[in-house]
């Protein structure tokens, strides 16, 4: 879930992408797996979905390291480009279910995370 506000608008990077909505600190939680909000699926629950359903979560699902299972980001978390510079840094920490994204740069208003 995010935890910052923020908008989806046209990236430069690829499509679509996540951008500040507010300054956000070096340090800041950006963005953390929240369960019951967020899902995470097997491989054989996606493939009991119908194609197009199947086609966009592989789109927007990321294979978790922790748990191995297919994670899915329930708001506009799923707007994340990478970056050969990026601004945050999504790392597993034991204390948390799965993945968290922080500030690793301060982020100005206006610029894509990444």
């Amino acid at each position: 879930m995010l935890l910052i506000k923020t908008k989806v608008l046209p990236s430069k990077i690829q499509g679509l992408g996540l951008f500040a909505d507010e300054f956000i600190p070096k340090g800041t939680i950006i963005w953390k797996f929240t369960p019951g909000f967020d899902l995470k699926f097997t491989k054989e629950e996606i493939n009991k979905f119908p194609k197009q359903v199947q086609k966009y979560l592989e789109t927007y699902c990321w294979l978790s390291k922790k748990s191995g299972k297919y994670c899915f980001s329930s708001d506009n978390g799923k707007y994340f480009n990478h970056s050969k510079k990026p601004n945050s840094l999504s790392t597993y920490y034991e204390a948390e279910e799965e993945v968290v994204t922080k500030a690793i740069h301060d982020i100005q208003k206006g610029e894509e995370i990444t």
